[in-house]
């Protein structure tokens, strides 16, 4: 679970052997079953019965539980109360609004625990690639030093994804990227054909699978359909399909991470639709009472806007360049001129073509609709918002 809300991980990639593995896998089981716990006795509570447990008691009935059942007892107590601890941030940032009430974690879903009170000396270097650090009833595991493990961090976390790679995660608050301080600014219009295209006619693409990995897991999620549930073809299959699909994600989550560190870099002033994704993504089937419409076509779209990054995108241009960007009104900014400022929802031909049936303007649609984000910034930061955007289109930083 997040930290905090500015909070960011440096990830790594552990390289543990087989009897590490299988203590690390005992470690993710006990997490799970203590949160699990936590989420039952939380459902239990209703109107006018007492309060559930909070994070005290359940240490207290944790270490009761330990004292009476050996299994649970040859566990780290450190992994078991800081899924406790989790659970507790969790459900603070429930009834805080920011974030969903916390929900059953699942085996070979949510694989993961976090170890706090990390000691300068648990983690060190062997090598030019490879590191090392200690996990309480592991011992010493490598890991591969990608990058300068974060100064002052003290805690980390070890997950394990679907496509069966261990991670260790250092958390850590991150400074903010520098602007180049000339008050330039950029308007940026998030879609689904171009995940995102700037005032300055660029657009750029989130990486997808190529054409042959797409057909790959087309064939096996035909296969895994008809494969007969427990079997070991079935796990085999599934284990295939989530190696593709995290290589998907891994390049999307890079893209992410470049095209952020980019715009923070060149810009001063970074504007945005306020987008609510969340609500955008939401499914369509409705009820047995009441059936949604045109539900496998919501479902498609949500996919691409999954796929596109949107909420990472934003998030991470806010960690970034804190301070700096400028969320707008989503409101006409694909139907309005950016020359002539007036809106005709039919002056947006097609997906990629805009042409101002006013003044007779002709752009990429989506360029259009990123000058006007500019525009409306520029405005709500003091400016008026009918003068042009600091960075036009076409026109270098």
């Amino acid at each position: 679970m997040p930290l905090c809300n500015l909070a960011c991980v440096s990830r790594y990639r552990l390289r543990p052997t087989s009897a590490q593995v299988n203590v690390m896998l005992e470690h993710c089981r006990h997490a799970r079953f203590v949160w699990n716990l936590a989420v039952e006795q939380h459902g239990h509570w209703r109107p006018g019965r007492r309060a559930a447990p909070a994070f005290i008691e359940q240490c207290r009935q944790l270490s009761e539980a330990r004292a009476e059942f050996p299994w649970l007892r040859s566990g780290s107590a450190v992994v078991q109360q800081q899924a406790l601890r989790d659970f507790s941030r969790s459900l603070a940032n429930f009834f805080n609004g920011t974030h969903g009430r916390p929900t059953w974690r699942k085996a070979g879903r949510h694989e993961g625990f976090r170890i706090v009170g990390v000691k300068p000396d648990d983690v060190r270097r062997l090598s030019r690639r490879t590191g090392e650090v200690k996990i309480p009833k592991v011992g010493w595991v490598r890991f591969c030093w990608s990058r300068a493990v974060p100064e002052g961090a003290r805690s980390f976390r070890v997950t394990c994804d679907r496509a069966g790679r261990w991670h260790l995660a250092f958390a850590h608050i991150p400074d903010p990227v520098r602007g180049p301080a000339d008050g330039s600014s950029v308007g940026v219009d998030r879609g689904v054909t171009v995940s995102a295209a700037l005032c300055t006619a660029e657009l750029l693409c989130a990486p997808r699978l190529s054409r042959k990995e797409a057909e790959r897991l087309l064939r096996l999620q035909r296969r895994l359909a008809r494969s007969r549930s427990g079997s070991r073809r079935r796990t085999k299959l599934k284990a295939q399909i989530a190696r593709l699909e995290a290589r998907a994600a891994d390049r999307r989550r890079d893209w992410v991470e470049q095209v952020t560190t980019d715009l923070a870099r060149r810009f001063d002033r970074i504007a945005l639709e306020d987008l609510n994704v969340m609500a955008m993504t939401r499914s369509a089937r409705g009820t047995r009472a009441a059936p949604g419409r045109n539900v496998s076509q919501k479902s498609g779209l949500n996919k691409a806007i999954r796929n596109s990054m949107w909420g990472a995108f934003a998030r991470r241009l806010e960690q970034k360049a804190a301070g700096r960007v400028v969320r707008v009104s989503p409101a006409f900014t694909s139907q309005r001129c950016s020359e002539c400022r007036t809106v005709d929802r039919k002056s947006r031909e097609s997906q990629a073509r805009f042409r101002c049936r006013s003044c007779g303007y002709t752009d990429n649609a989506d360029v259009n609709a990123a000058r006007n984000i500019c525009v409306i910034a520029a405005g709500q930061c003091g400016g008026s918002e009918g003068s042009p955007p600091a960075v036009g289109r076409g026109d270098e930083p």
